[in-house]
């Protein structure tokens, strides 16, 4: 194997964090030495490469191409080392941590059903999930702070070099409280949506590209009075309480719908599907506890097949 022995564990934690803060001067804080020394060692990585791994700038530090090629090794090799040592510590080779990022697209039905599944079967499982917008889940997942991600992300430009599973398809819905001025009678003019203040995915997320595609799509302007939010739990309660319009992927409002805390708005068109899977890093072997849960998320989706289907 011709691998330096001088690149140290040392030079891929401070290369780690420099591209986790894009900042020498915060990455510095973070692993407790100085600017100057946290310089010398990227440098030294460098030379032993023969390759420039970041591009410096005013507006703050970038990956070039070769670091961010590297980020896909680094991160991951770093990740299992720690998790081997933790895992001799903790003297349970069979269970361990599970780390999951989860879209909200997941959250209400497919995820509690999977993590419910992996445990019954498996009792010293711990799975730690991260919620946040598939830039930032699949960020970490990159540098192995994950062990996959799941939810809708096929559209978000970090996916590249990474691994993605399909699993099914899921449109998004338009949902209001019951008693909502808008389900008095048919919604012919889907103009009218704009009178009303809106409740939307994050700008820059992948579901909020398809929010917005509808509303062009359709000639709806959107209105002043908006809510941007990937949570579902403050989404439900600021809907319940206003007659703000909530655009979100079917599975987030689903329990809701069945429920009848939600009305689902009969806008009269088929709404596009997106793809909502498992994402996970080629560079990083998928841990056991990773494959149950993956084989666990499998079987949900196969036994909610009529559910996952639109309402």
């Amino acid at each position: 194997m011709n691998i330096d022995n001088r690149i140290k564990f040392r030079h891929l934690v401070c290369f780690l964090e420099v591209a986790r803060q894009r900042s020498f001067a915060k990455a510095a804080d973070r692993v407790a030495v100085s600017q100057p020394a946290i310089s010398k060692t990227i440098g030294e990585l460098e030379e032993l490469l023969g390759a420039r791994l970041f591009e410096r700038s005013k507006s703050g530090v970038t990956l070039t191409p070769a670091g961010d090629t590297f980020l896909r090794y680094a991160g991951p090799c770093v990740q299992s080392l720690r998790d081997g040592v933790n895992t001799l510590r903790d003297h349970d080779p069979q269970g361990g941590l599970l780390r999951v990022g989860a879209l909200s697209t997941v959250e209400s039905l497919l995820l509690p059903e999977a993590v419910l599944r992996l445990q019954r079967r498996h009792a010293a499982v711990t799975v730690s999930v991260a919620t946040g917008s598939s830039a930032q889940l699949l960020a970490q997942l990159k540098v192995g702070e994950l062990d996959l991600v799941v939810g809708r992300m096929t559209d978000s430009p970090e996916i590249h070099g990474l691994a993605f599973e399909h699993l099914y398809s899921e449109a998004m819905t338009l949902v209001v409280r019951p008693g909502h001025p808008l389900l008095a009678e048919p919604l012919d003019d889907l103009g009218r949506l704009a009178d009303y203040p809106l409740v939307l995915p994050l700008a820059g997320t992948t579901i909020r590209k398809y929010a917005d595609a509808f509303f062009v799509q359709w000639g709806i302007p959107l209105p002043a009075q908006r809510l941007e939010t990937l949570s579902p739990a403050l989404s439900r309660r600021y809907v319940a309480r206003s007659e703000a319009v909530w655009v979100a992927p079917r599975d987030a409002v689903r329990l809701g719908v069945g429920s009848g805390e939600l009305v689902e708005l009969d806008l009269g068109i088929q709404e596009p599907g997106g793809s909502v899977g498992i994402c996970t890093n080629v560079a990083m072997p998928l841990p056991l506890v990773g494959q149950w849960f993956c084989d666990a998320l499998r079987e949900v989706v196969e036994s909610l097949a009529d559910d996952l289907q639109p309402l």
